[in-house]
Formats: C-alpha cells, sequence, structure tokens
C-alpha cells in the first residue's frame, strides 16, 4: 500500500507486517524456567530445531491482532451482503446463553445423571426442528450443511440397501445447485445426472420426469434455489421422484426464507438439512461454528444417525449403539462423528427461537424475502436481472447492464470495497454469467438497506458513464489493491520463509 504518510499507515488503519517479520531471537511474552532433566519417552521423536515460532513481548502480540482485527469486515461493521450465506446480526443473548456453565462447559463423556440439562436441551430443539419442518424424526449430530447432506444421503442409500434395492446409482440434481451436492451424492458412491433450469429459473419439471427410472436413488433440490427462487413445482417434483420408488433431498441451506410460512414435509421431503448457524443465530463465517440437524420423513427415518436421545419416564438417555429389534436406532446407518453434536450452537438456536417465538420466526422469512424484493425493485432501472418476477430471500442479478462499459463484475466487486461494503457474492450461480448474488438478510434496517441500494444504483450509473478506468483501479482504499488471484490460488504460499541474507541474495 503507497501512501504519501512517513510510516506508511493511514490514520488508524496502520501498515502491519507479519507476525513474524516482527519476531526477534530470543524476545518472548512469557518468562519460565528450565524444564526439568527427565528421561524421554519419545521414542527418538524428539524435536532436534527450534519450534518455530516468531518471537514477539506481549504487548507485540496484542498490538498486532488488534491491527490485523481492523482489516477483518464482519457483520458488526456493516451490511454484509454475501448471497447463499446469510451473514446476520448474531443476538449476544445467544452468545451468553452459550457461556452458561453447564452449557459451555459440558463434557460429552459425562455420566447422563450430570448432564440432563444438556440432553433436554437438545431434545427440545429437536422436537421445534421437527415441527417447523413438518417432519416426525431428526438427527442431531452432523455438524454443517454439507455434513447434513452426507448423513441424508446416507440415510436415502440405507434405506435402499435395506430393500435389497442395489440398482439405484443415479441421484438428479440441478445446475443450479451448491456444489456440495454433487459432491456428496458422489461421496455416498452415486452417479450425478444434472437437470437444466427452465427460463424461470426454477427446475424443469419435464427434464426431471424424462430421467426417471428403475436406478434413480432420489433429487437433491434446493427450496428457494440458489438463484434465490421458490421452487413452486416442488410437490410435483417430489410426486415423480416418489414414483418410481426414489427419495426426496432438499437442501435447507435457503431455509430462512420459508421458516414459519413454509414446512418441506408438506412438499413431500425425505430429508433436509438446515443450517442452524444460518437460520436460527451465528453467520457462518470464519470457519465455524457449524450445525446441520437432518429432519427425516417417516420413510427414512429409522436408518438416522446415531447417537440420538430418546426420553423415558422422565429421564434422557443417548443411544449411541444400534439396538435389537424394535429398539431405537436398530437400522441405523451409524455414526457420523464424535460425540454428540455441536453443543454451543445448539444453545444458541434454541435461545434464538424462544426469543423469537413463532410470530417472531415467521417475520424472519417474512423480513428476509422483503429485504431482498427491496433491492431488486429499487435497483431494477439501473441494473439487470436474469430471471422475471420477485425473489424470495435473495437478489440475483447478472452483468448485461455493464455491456459495453468496459467493466466486469470483478471490477464492480472491487469498487465496493471502496464505499466500505463486502462485495456480494460474484460469478455464483455458475449458471447466470457474471452473477451478483445479494443477501441483505432480515436484521437490517430500512435506512441501512436503502444506503446499500444507493451505492449500488450510483456505482451502475457511474460504469454506465464510461469511466471503466475507476473500476479498474479500485480498490483504492484497502489495505491492499488486487492482487493476482489466480497465482495465488495455483501457487499458494503457505509457510513464511526469512528472506535470504543480503551477501547471499547478492551471488
Amino acid at each position: 500500500m503507497k501512501t504519501d504518510t512517513v510510516s506508511g499507515n493511514r490514520g488508524l488503519d496502520l501498515e502491519e507486517p507479519l507476525l513474524f517479520e516482527l519476531g526477534r531471537k530470543g524476545r518472548t511474552g512469557v518468562d519460565m524456567p528450565d524444564a526439568p532433566k527427565v528421561a524421554s519417552r519419545l521414542g527418538g521423536l524428539e524435536r532436534e530445531g527450534e519450534i518455530g515460532l516468531a518471537g514477539v513481548s506481549e504487548p507485540e502480540v496484542i498490538r498486532h491482532f488488534v491491527r490485523m482485527s481492523r482489516n477483518n469486515y464482519s457483520i458488526d461493521a456493516n451490511l454484509y451482503p454475501l448471497g447463499s450465506c446469510t451473514m446476520k446480526h448474531n443476538p449476544r443473548l445467544n452468545e451468553k446463553m452459550a457461556r452458561l456453565p453447564g452449557f459451555g462447559d459440558v463434557h460429552p463423556l459425562q455420566p447422563e445423571s450430570t448432564v440432563q440439562g444438556a440432553l433436554e436441551l437438545i431434545n427440545t430443539l429437536g422436537h421445534w426442528l421437527k415441527t417447523i419442518t413438518g417432519m416426525p424424526a431428526v438427527a442431531m449430530p452432523p455438524a454443517a450443511g454439507a455434513h447434513g447432506e452426507l448423513c441424508g444421503m446416507m440415510a436415502i442409500r440405507a434405506a435402499h440397501e435395506a430393500k435389497g434395492d442395489t440398482k439405484r446409482t443415479r441421484v438428479l440434481i440441478p445446475e443450479s445447485a451448491h456444489g456440495t451436492n454433487p459432491a456428496t451424492a458422489a461421496q455416498c458412491g452415486f452417479t450425478v445426472d444434472p437437470i437444466p433450469g427452465n427460463e424461470r429459473g426454477r427446475i424443469d419439471l419435464a427434464a426431471v420426469k424424462a430421467k426417471l427410472g428403475a436406478d434413480v436413488a432420489g433429487i437433491m433440490l434446493t427450496n428457494p434455489n440458489t438463484l434465490g427462487l421458490f421452487e413452486n413445482e416442488v410437490i410435483e417434483v417430489a410426486q415423480a421422484i416418489h414414483s418410481v420408488g426414489g427419495y426426496f433431498y432438499a437442501d435447507g441451506a435457503n431455509f430462512n426464507a420459508i421458516v414459519g410460512k413454509a414446512k418441506p414435509g408438506d412438499m413431500g421431503v425425505d430429508a433436509i438439512h438446515i443450517n442452524l448457524h444460518k437460520t436460527f443465530s451465528t453467520p457462518h463465517g470464519g470457519g465455524g461454528p457449524g450445525s446441520g440437524p437432518v429432519a427425516f420423513s417417516a420413510a427414512l427415518a429409522p436408518y438416522a444417525p446415531l447417537p440420538m436421545v430418546v426420553e423415558r419416564q422422565g429421564r434422557f438417555h443417548l443411544i449411541e449403539h444400534r439396538g435389537d429389534k424394535g429398539e431405537p436406532g436398530e437400522k441405523s446407518f451409524g455414526r457420523m462423528r464424535t460425540f454428540n453434536g455441536q453443543m454451543g450452537m445448539f444453545v444458541r438456536a434454541l435461545a434464538y427461537m424462544m426469543s423469537h417465538g413463532a410470530d417472531g420466526l415467521r417475520q424472519v422469512a417474512e423480513d428476509a424475502v422483503l429485504s431482498a424484493n427491496y433491492i431488486m425493485a429499487s435497483c431494477k432501472d439501473d441494473m439487470t436481472s436474469p430471471f422475471p418476477g420477485p425473489c424470495m430471500h435473495e437478489a440475483l442479478f447478472d452483468d448485461r447492464f455493464l455491456e459495453g462499459t468496459g467493466v466486469t463484475t470483478l471490477d464492480f466487486a472491487k469498487a465496493m470495497i471502496d464505499e466500505g461494503y463486502h462485495p456480494m457474492t460474484v460469478y455464483f450461480p455458475l449458471v447466470v454469467h457474471g452473477a451478483m448474488l445479494t443477501e441483505p438478510t432480515e436484521t437490517e434496517s430500512k435506512e441501512s438497506v436503502d444506503r446499500f441500494i444507493h451505492v449500488l444504483k450510483s456505482l451502475a450509473k457511474k460504469a454506465k458513464s464510461g469511466d471503466a478506468q475507476f473500476f479498474k483501479d479500485a480498490p483504492r482504499y484497502a489495505p491492499r489493491r488486487r492482487v493476482d488471484e489466480t497465482a495465488a490460488a495455483r501457487n499458494p504460499v503457505l509457510r513464511w520463509t526469512p528472506p535470504a541474507p543480503k551477501a547471499q541474495a547478492a551471488e
């Protein structure tokens, strides 16, 4: 970053070197006595070199990470419009609940008698997930959305195998699906058969029916789909799949658009994962925590994974092994992960549900859909949408409004950084050229959305004015300008190495 300041800093935006560049040999923030001399039990695996950590003092460590944190965009700073990600406000009440003793300190290996409250919470959350999905069973262990997909497809595979129906090798998946859908199907040993969309951005029902056969294991369909549109022929899709003995897996990544308004069970769904970390609280940026419970129809419920919580005579128990005939878990396909699920997200999600109530959860969906349609309607004269009609919780734009300007979707996104916004999701879904997928979520005020709309419209008009260089030069105010993203992806530098001594470098 070039500046006209002596230090390279811009006000409180400080030019920050890497921690290893700050480090000096022998510098430390702690003072510990030498370890006592004892006989080694490492069997010849003792460390021969230094541990490789940067030598920094305590003040240097604190200042470094505080300075670095200023370069992070977060939902606590501004509207975070990532489409397909639901980056919304995370109520602090939920964080307080998750840190309560007995929840924050609970250990999965404790005896059942000491964790009755935690098991009751898991059971209660499961009850409400079954209620809002309209489905009779739920598996709580899956760790995230993709893990939930794997759970659902493993249950589908187990159901077919239980009937001796081993020739079901194909899974139908829309071309607009999240990439994890085909990856999950392939992981389970199925062949992916793509289904095109129609001119309205929905799955082509005729194409679905044309590909039906005795070898179809099921379909994976997101509703609302990844284009931000409701699949209004979803019941007909379910009936078609069921008519040939297949199962309907629904990707529930966009459940916040229909929570409290529509039930997947009423649509004919056999399995659906729910991203607790999107729909019911914690935005899923930063790598976690995640939680993706899966609700099952009566047809798939017997094959749900272990462990599962059951209530008997007022006490809660964990079923961790396949039981005898007629016992819970008898036909389970087994265990998917260590322990019982993401307890922190269970607490956050239940706190979110209880604080909103039924009417509040319904309003979540209504506000999410209203915000997205408000953006789409406000920008219709300046930006272009690939499909007609209203959207659900996401407003999808394409790059037709940029034709002839010399400005690309990427250029437009980079200019948004200078305006103080993280760009929306760009170039996804892949079926839309130059896609800009925008999700304002349900937690932004009208004033916040209005400011965002003003930026979108202003940038669109500037692009059409012929000032392409303005966009090519963006971002101007970020700590770093544009990097070679292709080279970075193909040849990532994953480990810092000290620069060569000057004398050696001269040679």
